[in-house]
């Protein structure tokens, strides 16, 4: 079985404690992630070339996520030129997902670009010194998309033809002191699997975490990203936030994430499955049926605010 069918296979083996006779006529959704409001703990992870999807591609996505008043996460393989997309939604909370070029000029130059365009946190992918054997993955449609933030910083505007481009393989820790230095924005590593792995995040004054096994296309036999989770929660010690993406399909999967220390979920895959089926609004369905099965959730559970999620509810069991 591949890394990711395991991920449902965690999350199955993980059972809720309700508490009752709770005054739950009023149920809170409402958190924060970097001191920025979201009116639930779902949130869109990176993913790229939404314009295979939709025609509008990542504008969308964009206006979707603003919609629903929660943070989406764009990739450095965005299909839209960034500056279209914060124009399609230029109130929207946004991240910004970097895969570190082997040019420090281009990093510096992305960096410094969605900073002035109010990008909110600089989410660094750290689990791809080299692309994984993706045995699934489509090829013949590389002549056809363009990228469009990816161009040479000496060749001005220039957009090449859609390309895994090269990943700094050589990035590691000591170069996240050079990233911080280009930036006043919060850092958040993601891809995140280990507690030593964690530990070092701390020490090198990062803002978050976000675990993630790549939805398992980059490595098989590693943990599912639940199964990470607890460790790494863990190792933090509740000194920076930890997020988590991966195998997330109802309500009470983002409960039980929450409840072992994740402050919110990102979404990958749903995300595009909406898009393909009607664009921004598909996104928007999406959304709204996690976020009203999670209120089921918490309201069955007894938790009244986000707050309230603990350990306490969570059972571990043999599938």
């Amino acid at each position: 079985m591949r890394t990711e069918g395991l991920e449902k296979a965690g999350l199955m083996g993980i059972r809720l404690r309700p508490r009752y006779l709770k005054d739950v006529s009023k149920v809170d959704l409402q958190t924060t992630i970097q001191g920025e409001q979201i009116s639930v703990p779902i949130c869109i992870a990176p993913t790229g070339f939404h314009c295979l999807a939709w025609p509008d591609g990542e504008m969308s996505t964009a206006r979707a996520a603003r919609a629903a008043g929660v943070c989406y996460i764009t990739s450095t393989y965005a299909s839209c030129s960034l500056e279209d997309i914060v124009a399609a939604a230029p109130e929207g909370l946004r991240w910004y997902q970097l895969y570190v070029q082997p040019n420090r000029q281009l990093n510096k130059q992305l960096i410094q670009k969605v900073e002035s365009l109010g990008f909110k946190a600089l989410v660094i992918t750290v689990d791809v010194p080299k692309i994984g054997n993706r045995r699934y993955n489509v090829t013949d449609l590389k002549k056809s998309l363009l990228l469009k933030n990816l161009g040479s910083p000496e060749k001005g505007n220039s957009v090449p033809y859609l390309q895994m481009t090269p990943i700094d393989s050589a990035i590691c820790w000591d170069d996240l002191s050079w990233f911080q230095s280009l930036t006043r924005l919060p850092i958040i590593l993601k891809g995140i699997l280990t507690k030593e792995d964690a530990e070092l995040a701390v020490k090198h004054n990062v803002q978050g975490i976000i675990v993630s096994n790549h939805g398992g296309r980059q490595l098989d036999d590693v943990p599912a990203s639940i199964d990470a989770l607890m460790e790494v929660v863990a190792a933090v010690k509740g000194k920076i936030e930890v997020y988590v993406d991966g195998g997330v399909r109802t309500g009470n999967d983002v409960l039980k994430a929450l409840a072992l220390g994740a402050k919110c979920i990102f979404l990958g895959r749903p995300i595009l499955w909406g898009l393909a089926y009607k664009g921004e609004h598909g996104v928007e369905e999406v959304l709204n049926i996690l976020k009203n099965e999670f209120h089921t959730s918490m309201t069955l559970t007894g938790c009244r605010s986000v707050a309230e999620i603990n350990r306490d509810l969570i059972q571990f069991s043999r599938l």
